[in-house]
C-alpha cells in the first residue's frame, strides 16, 4: 500500500487551491488522503506574506519535524511561500524536511481533493501581481502576473457546476488584471460571462481581491445585471493619505477612492463594499492616522480588515526610515477595528426587517449558521438562523432579520406560502 498523505494548508484561499490540487494529484496516483495526524507523510502549504504568518508556518513545521524525529512519520515536505522565499536557508535550519518545494503550477490539470466545506469552492484564476506596491513580497514570491488560460477555468467551472456547489468565489492576487498576459488587456468580464454560462447549479459566484485601478464601468454592470453575482466588492485600499500612498507605491489616491465608491454604490445600489487597510505604515504621523480614520468614517465599508504594517525584507518599504513603533501600530489598530464595529453595527441595523436571501453554512451547538451575499467564506459575518425545517449546508433560504449584532445577524425562515 501506497504511503497515506496528510496535509496542512495554512495561509489564504489562494494556498487552499494549491493543497487540494496538490492532494488530487498524489490521490490519483493511489496515495490515501487522511488526517495529519495518521499520516506517513505530512505536507506543510506555507504562507510568509508577512510576521505573523512566517511564525505559524515555521512552528507548525517545527511540530511536524518533532513527529518525525519520534518515528510518527516517514516524511515531511513543505511547500509554497516559505519554501520559495527561504528555501535555501530553511534546508541547513532544518535537516528533518526531506525537501522544500516552491511555486505550484498555476494550471492544476488533474484532480481537486476538497478541503473547504463542499457547499462552496474557490476557483484561482491567476497567480501573481501586476503591481509593485512597496510594503508587498508577493511580486518576489509570486512574480508577475500569469492567468489561467480559458479552457481550464472552463472545465473547472463545469466541474463545480456537476458537483452541485452554491457557492464559487473567483480568487487570485488580482483577478480583474486576469488576461492582461493572455491578451494584453483585462479580461474578467469576458471570461465571466462564459463563465456564468456554465454555471446552471451554481447559486453564487463572488468576486475577491479587486483592484482599484482595474474596477471597470463593464465589470460593474456584470456584476448589477447579473443574478449570480454577488454584489459584494472586495476592494483593498490600504490607505487615503496622498504621501503614505505615494510610499506605498499606490496609484490611486483619496479622491480618486471617494470618487470610486460614490460610482460603485450608485450603479449597484446595496452592494457591500469590503476593503482592507495597514496602519503604521513607515514614518506614518498622528496626523495621517486620524485622516485615515475620517475618511472610513466617511465612506462607511460595509466589511473591513485592518493590518499592522509589516516590515518585509525584500521589499522596498523595508529601507524606508522612520519605523513606527509596534505599540503605536497596535494603538491605531484598535482605533480602526473600534471605529469599524460602529459602523457596521450600524449598517446591520438597516437590515431590520428585511427578508434576505441566506445560505446554510454549518450546524453548531448553538444552531444553524449561514450568510448572506455581503459576506464571504471565513473573513466577514454571520447570520444565525431559526428554522424548523432540516436544513443542509449548500442549502437557500429567505430569512427575515429579527435581531442585529455588531458584525452578524439573527433571523427568521420566512415559509413559503
Amino acid at each position: 500500500m501506497k504511503e497515506k498523505i496528510g496535509i496542512l494548508s495554512l495561509g489564504c484561499p489562494r494556498n487552499l487551491v494549491d493543497s487540494e490540487h496538490i492532494l488530487g494529484r498524489l490521490r490519483l496516483k493511489g496515495h490515501p488522503v487522511v488526517d495529519i495526524g495518521q499520516a506517513d507523510v505530512a505536507i506543510v502549504n506555507t504562507c510568509a506574506f508577512i510576521d505573523e504568518a512566517k511564525r505559524e508556518s515555521i512552528d507548525a513545521i517545527l511540530d511536524l519535524a518533532g513527529l518525525k524525529k519520534s518515528g510518527r512519520l516517514k516524511k515531511l515536505i513543505v511547500y509554497g511561500c516559505l519554501s520559495e522565499r527561504y528555501g535555501e536557508s530553511l534546508k541547513k535550519e532544518l535537516p528533518e524536511v526531506d525537501a522544500f518545494v516552491g511555486r505550484v503550477s498555476l494550471n492544476h490539470s488533474r484532480g481537486r481533493y476538497a478541503l473547504a466545506p463542499r457547499h462552496y469552492a474557490y476557483l484561482k484564476i491567476c497567480e501573481g501581481c501586476l503591481d509593485s506596491c512597496s510594503f508587498c513580497v508577493i511580486p518576489k514570491i509570486k512574480g508577475r502576473l500569469r492567468s489561467l488560460d480559458e479552457k481550464s477555468v472552463m472545465d473547472q467551472v463545469a466541474g463545480f457546476n456537476h458537483e452541485g456547489v452554491s457557492e464559487l468565489n473567483i480568487i487570485g492576487q488580482d483577478i480583474s488584471g486576469y488576461g492582461t498576459d493572455l491578451y494584453g488587456e483585462p479580461r474578467l468580464p469576458v471570461l465571466l460571462e462564459k463563465m456564468l454560462s456554465r454555471a446552471g447549479n451554481i447559486g453564487w459566484v463572488r468576486l475577491l481581491y479587486l483592484h482599484p485601478q482595474r474596477l471597470s464601468d463593464e465589470l460593474l454592470c456584470l456584476i448589477r445585471d447579473h443574478p449570480k453575482i454577488c454584489r459584494y466588492i472586495d476592494l483593498p485600499v490600504q490607505h487615503c493619505n496622498r504621501r503614505i500612498l505615494r510610499l506605498m507605491r499606490r496609484k490611486t489616491v483619496s479622491g480618486e477612492l471617494r470618487r470610486l465608491v460614490e460610482k460603485v454604490r450608485k450603479m449597484i445600489p446595496g452592494a457591500a463594499l469590503r476593503t482592507s487597510i495597514i496602519v503604521g505604515f513607515p514614518s506614518e504621523t498622528d496626523k495621517e492616522s486620524k485622516e485615515l480614520l475620517k475618511f472610513i468614517a466617511d465612506i462607511g465599508f460595509e466589511r473591513l480588515g485592518a493590518f499592522t504594517y509589516s516590515r518585509e525584507e525584500g521589499t522596498p518599504a523595508y529601507g524606508l526610515a522612520r519605523q513606527v513603533p509596534e505599540k503605536i501600530k497596535a494603538e491605531r489598530l484598535d482605533e480602526v477595528m473600534s471605529l469599524q464595529q460602529e459602523i457596521s453595527r450600524r449598517i446591520n441595523r438597516k437590515f431590520l426587517g428585511r427578508v434576505l436571501k441566506v445560505l446554510v453554512d454549518e450546524r453548531r451547538p448553538e444552531g444553524l449558521i449561514g450568510r448572506t451575499e455581503y459576506d464571504a467564506p471565513e473573513v466577514d459575518g454571520l447570520v444565525y438562523i431559526n428554522s424548523k425545517r432540516k436544513l443542509r449546508p449548500g442549502d437557500f433560504i429567505d430569512l427575515k432579520i429579527t435581531d442585529t449584532l455588531e458584525y452578524d445577524l439573527v433571523g427568521e425562515e420566512v415559509c413559503a406560502g
